[in-house]
């Protein structure tokens, strides 16, 4: 089994990771527009991302990981190439104490229907328990029950998650994310921006990490990733996981 990932212009830190991952399971290529001084084996190629992508499709590689090739070209040509209108991430995270738990939605485009929230439920259920996270629900909308009338954005959001935690057995946590946490594997944001914001305030503020986010309506594994991430390797892992 061999688990692609992406070297961009900024790509040293995964060259140097590569060389250090051993595994019996998998072997790792990287793509990437330049050669390196590290030995690994090395895809150079004008457009890594399309590169890498299309070895995926046919087969090639069994997973791919974005790495740090640019997130706009690499999602974009994703989408294209697989005729996917929309792409689906979860984010596996951990807190700094340990907890580790599956956040969604975590693209700023994703997440904003009540359909969409069913589905993130859906995907993420089907892959916590795989990875020893618990499957128990947790969807956060836009405020506290108090505060409906404050604002028709807070009335809609408290709406669209009590509606999906009925239709999916899920708990409506309000917007207690602190509470959310204590006894809930997934965790459902009022929308991508919201999401987006809790991802970045855990791993680049609160001292938390992220160990990839899979794209979960695909049919192939891709995982993305982000380039300001210190470390791939738990990425790679995810990805040869999910091959399995």
């Amino acid at each position: 089994m061999i688990i692609g990932i992406g070297a961009g212009d900024d790509g040293g830190k995964v060259f140097g990771q590569v060389s250090e991952l051993t595994s019996g399971n998998f072997d790792v290529r990287v793509y990437s527009g330049r050669a390196s001084d590290i030995a690994c084996d090395t895809y150079v190629c004008e457009k890594p991302w399309e590169s890498m992508i299309r070895d995926l499709y046919s087969g090639k590689i069994s997973a791919a990981v974005r790495g740090t090739l640019p997130a706009n070209r690499t999602l974009g040509f994703l989408k294209e190439f697989s005729g996917c209108g929309s792409l689906k991430r979860v984010a596996f995270l951990e807190t700094p104490d340990g907890r580790r738990f599956i956040l969604a939605p975590v693209g700023v485009d994703e997440g904003w229907t009540v359909s969409d929230k069913i589905d993130f439920v859906n995907y993420s259920r089907g892959i916590a328990p795989k990875f020893g996270i618990s499957d128990k629900v947790a969807i956060l909308s836009g405020g506290r029950y108090g505060d409906a009338g404050r604002h028709e954005a807070v009335d809609r959001s408290l709406a669209d998650a009590e509606l999906a935690a009925k239709i999916t057995g899920s708990d409506h946590c309000e917007i207690l994310i602190e509470d959310a946490i204590k006894d809930h594997g997934i965790i459902i944001a009022p929308d991508g921006i919201s999401g987006n914001l809790i991802f970045r305030t855990l791993t680049m503020i609160g001292g938390g990490f992220a160990h990839g986010a899979p794209v979960v309506n695909l049919g192939k594994i891709f995982v993305d990733t982000s380039r300001a991430s210190p470390d791939y390797s738990n990425a790679i892992l995810l990805a040869s996981a999910l091959s399995e």
